[in-house]
């Protein structure tokens, strides 16, 4: 069976988040213990699984994403990248519509290179700031948001972007203060600098100390930082060892999510769900 490892959210091989591919035959998934022994065998933040479903419904492939203890609702980076393969391979151009547990999600292939994901976008409920979350982080955050009705994150703003950069989280601290994980942002220090805010995503409740770029968390950071900055475009730069550019387009309901990819491995997993 053809496995692929692809960086995504970046050009560059080695940067971006690297996910596991897999592309499965049609029919009904493999069992989920073996879905599960996979991803934490691949051992990267998410571990993605489609099959092609039949012609004529709303969507033309089924993709689920396995962090490596377990399955998760929505990730942005496993759909980019499998997309990517998706038209490395031949077997999709234009606009591939994926059936997944966060409902139906668009990923459209340009003439660039590009690819630009169409998922829901999360809502955000402002809250006090919770007690501990400092200490949890290491900086005192400056406003905090609840996305549990959609990611099941938290979300809190520091003052600048340095604070961000340097937060040293205590993980076994974070994981009582989401369901998923927790989102650090801050607008950017120079508005000359390519992108408009940055961010970083703690996600140990799902077995992900830090996630290298989060697709999903920026569903969430894309209304934010449109309503405090006044644009609907914005492009955003999470900040994590490895770096990657994700650029956002608040679409009411909708939140789009461009950024390229690159296969980075492509091989065999000599396992099957038969075996």
């Amino acid at each position: 069976m053809r496995i692929r490892i692809v960086d995504a959210f970046t050009d560059r091989p080695f940067s971006g988040n690297p996910a596991g591919v897999l592309l499965l035959d049609a029919g009904p998934f493999p069992d989920d213990s073996w879905l599960q022994r996979v991803a934490a065998e691949v051992n990267l933040s998410e571990t993605a699984f489609a099959h092609p479903l039949p012609a004529g419904g709303d969507a033309d492939w089924a993709l689920r994403w396995f962090t490596p203890t377990t399955e998760v609702d929505m990730c942005g980076h496993a759909t980019l990248a499998t997309a990517h393969v998706l038209r490395s391979a031949g077997r999709a151009s234009g606009t591939v519509r994926f059936a997944a547990r966060a409902g139906i999600l668009g990923a459209t292939t340009h003439d660039d290179g590009s690819i630009t994901l169409d998922f829901p976008t999360s809502s955000l409920t402002r809250m006090e700031i919770p007690e501990g979350i400092a200490a949890a982080l290491g900086a005192e955050p400056v406003s905090a948001y609840d996305t549990s009705e959609d990611l099941g994150d938290l979300l809190v703003e520091f003052a600048d972007e340095r604070t961000v950069r340097a937060l040293a989280p205590d993980f076994g601290a974070l994981t009582a203060h989401s369901r998923r994980g927790v989102i650090a942002t801050a607008v950017a220090e120079d508005p000359a600098g390519g992108y408009d805010f940055v961010s970083r995503g703690f996600f140990p409740a799902v077995g992900i100390t830090e996630d290298p770029v989060t697709g999903s968390a920026h569903t969430a950071l894309a209304p934010f930082w449109a309503a405090a900055l006044g644009r609907a475009d914005l492009t955003g730069l999470q900040v994590s060892a490895r770096t990657g550019f994700v650029r956002t387009a608040l679409r009411g309901e909708r939140t789009l999510l461009t950024g390229r990819a690159v296969t980075v491995v492509d091989g065999e997993l000599f396992s099957s769900p038969e075996a």
